[in-house]
């Protein structure tokens, strides 16, 4: 078994900018038809003082999340970028990672899996409409904690896997160096600690990696399901991203997040303006700032596309 080891600097979280102000000093745009092709494989510092240096004269969409980045997908190169190399607690985006690290495996997804008195949330007290004795497949858990981030159906499928959570864990650190996700460390499944952290910048690798698995953009952008409880009884769950939703998006991949440390948390792969793109949006003011900023950032492209000398 191959065992992972890191370490990470301490993070000091960056106090919150006040409401209302544009943080000029912290936010960066790049436009895909003015940057170099190579701006994408550049350093960060390299690539935000460039992106810096073509906002003059543009109109930016002012974002109520701390850190935000959205990329071309293609390409890597940003579109916009504020606060990406911010170091900041995920919460349940964790769970794409706990989806790649589950179908690396190769388990049989059809195998049942019991909801036992060790899936409890001991740490946070969140609660779980799943039931003790609940049995469902693996594929039925992988449905839950990608599309409704159920923390119950996250646990179960740590617990089960070879090896049990300590393996799993580690295979997951693994996945985020082999994907050059530096500045990332999990230390759980569900997203429940805010030991998991990652960047923006981090992050955007996680969704380019992730989309190339089609069951978890099948499963992640569903729209709900039903299950059955132990007793028999149908139970529905929806998507906690209502974008998908929406007629006016085209998503090809979601993961919504929330813990009090980590603040509401998005991340999207989708086609805005004709371009494939990939949206991260991290520790948002209030319960719909997060869909408000992926509003935003949707009509500002679609703007700048339909202005004078787009193409």
């Amino acid at each position: 078994m191959m065992t992972y080891r890191t370490t990470l600097n301490p993070v000091r979280w960056p106090a919150r900018p006040r409401r209302g102000l544009l943080p000029t000093a912290l936010l960066t745009l790049a436009c895909a038809l003015i940057l170099p092709a190579g701006v994408a494989a550049q350093s960060p510092e390299r690539s935000a003082r460039q992106v810096k240096s073509a906002m003059v004269g543009n109109t930016v969409p002012d974002l109520k999340s701390s850190a935000a980045l959205v990329i071309e997908q293609g390409s890597g190169r940003p579109i916009y970028a504020k606060n990406v190399d911010t170091v900041t607690p995920i919460a349940s985006i964790t769970k794409v990672m706990t989806a790649m690290v589950v179908l690396d495996a190769g388990l049989d997804l059809d195998e049942r899996i019991v909801i036992t008195e060790d899936d409890r949330d001991l740490l946070k007290g969140t609660r779980s409409r799943l039931a003790i004795g609940t049995v469902l497949t693996r594929r039925e858990l992988l449905h839950l904690a990608l599309m409704a981030s159920e923390n119950r159906a996250a646990d179960a499928l740590t617990r089960v896997y070879p090896g049990g959570t300590r393996a799993f864990v580690a295979t997951m650190n693994q996945k985020a160096i082999e994907i050059g996700m530096w500045r990332t460390r999990f230390v759980d499944g569900t997203g429940l600690s805010s030991g998991n952290v990652s960047t923006a910048q981090d992050l955007t690798k996680l969704v380019a990696e992730a989309f190339k698995y089609p069951l978890i953009r099948e499963l992640s952008t569903d729209t709900g399901v039903h299950v059955r409880g132990p007793r028999g009884q149908a139970m529905q769950y929806v998507n906690s991203n209502r974008l998908v939703n929406s007629p006016d998006w085209r998503i090809g991949l979601s993961k919504t997040g929330y813990i009090s440390e980590a603040g509401r948390c998005l991340v999207m792969q989708a086609r805005i303006a004709g371009k494939p793109v990939i949206i991260v949006l991290l520790d948002s003011w209030g319960k719909l700032t997060r869909i408000g900023d992926a509003n935003r950032i949707k009509r500002w492209m679609e703007t700048r596309n339909a202005g004078p000398g787009a193409g």
